[in-house]
Formats: C-alpha cells, sequence, structure tokens
C-alpha cells in the first residue's frame, strides 16, 4: 500500500491502516521520543501518545509538504505539551553567556548508547534545550517560544547541558585511558 492509500485509510479511521502506519513509522519517531524524554519507559508512553494525536489529527494534514516531517512536528508538540503541563522548565531567566563561553561537546571515539544515556540523564529543562537546539536544529527563540523562556534563559540551559555532556565524557574518556 502506498503512503497515500495509508493515509487516506487511516483518515478513515481504518484500524488495519492504522497498524501500518504505525508499524512503518514507530521508529523513526521513537527516536524522536528518546531523545526528549528521560528514560525509555517513558519514552514508550510519549510515542503512544504521538500516535493517538496523529490518528486524532490526520485528518489536519492537507497532502502539502512531507507526511513524516508532520508526524514529527506533532510528536515533538506532544511530548512538549507533557513536559510543559508538569513545568519542568518554569525557569526564571538564568541569564545570557557570551558564546565563547560555550563549552563544546566532543564526541569521537564515544559510543553513541552512552551519548543517549547521559543526554537522558540530563535535567529536563537542560535536556530539552539540548535535544531542540542541537538535534532538532529550532533556534533560541523558537525554543524560548515553544517552552516559554527569554532566549537568554535557552542559551544559558544550553550551555549548561554541554557542560553537563562534556564533562560526563571527560570522565568516560578518562577511564578508558
Amino acid at each position: 500500500m502506498t503512503l497515500s492509500e495509508l493515509i487516506i485509510q487511516c483518515k478513515r479511521q481504518d484500524v488495519k491502516a492504522q497498524a501500518a502506519l504505525y508499524e512503518r513509522y514507530s521508529g523513526t519517531l521513537f527516536s524522536i521520543c528518546l531523545r526528549y524524554s528521560p528514560n525509555y519507559v517513558e519514552a514508550e508512553d510519549n510515542l503512544q501518545d504521538a500516535f493517538i494525536t496523529i490518528f486524532r489529527k490526520i485528518n489536519q494534514f492537507k497532502d502539502k509538504g512531507s507526511f513524516e516531517g508532520w508526524m514529527k512536528r506533532i510528536t515533538v508538540n506532544t511530548v512538549l505539551q507533557k513536559y510543559r503541563s508538569q513545568k519542568v522548565y518554569d525557569l526564571k531567566d538564568e541569564g545570557q553567556l557570551e558564546a565563547e563561553e560555550e563549552p563544546t561537546v566532543e564526541s569521537d571515539g564515544v559510543p553513541l548508547s552512552f551519548l543517549l544515556k547521559i543526554i537522558q540523564e540530563l535535567p529536563d529543562r537542560y535536556r530539552l534545550v539540548f535535544t531542540m537546539y542541537v538535534m532538532d536544529g529550532y533556534s533560541h527563540k523558537d525554543i524560548g517560544e515553544l517552552l516559554g523562556i527569554s532566549d537568554g534563559t535557552s542559551k544559558s540551559n544550553l550551555a549548561r547541558a554541554r557542560n553537563i555532556l562534556k564533562n560526563k565524557i571527560d570522565a568516560y574518556n578518562a577511564e578508558k585511558e
């Protein structure tokens, strides 16, 4: 079945088509959920919530642009909405750091599984900003609007996330030596 046919059937609430859509895209969307979630179990819950939203809103997709991109936006927004309701990033402005003060994260020689693990261990507010900025390419302005924080707080949280990650990577590399 083509993607267009699958979308049409899902718009008709065909359960088999919904299962096929889930099967086709759950891996891609789960990787997004893993990046935004503090652990595997919560990522699974977020994936289910995202698919519920996708199936509920599928009639709003008008065949303009990428369907996968549309689902990815819904997934990110679903996860952010969950954290927004939990107020995990209800922060005061922590001030703006100068660009030269922001540490960088070098990942050469560090396994991807380790990187994912330490990203998931970040405090929620840092993990969300880091994931949105570094992995999904949001600007600080967009992050601020989506999370209800200032651009400066977004920059500060990104710098702190990078610093935490850098320290964990340095410790990992030191153990290997």
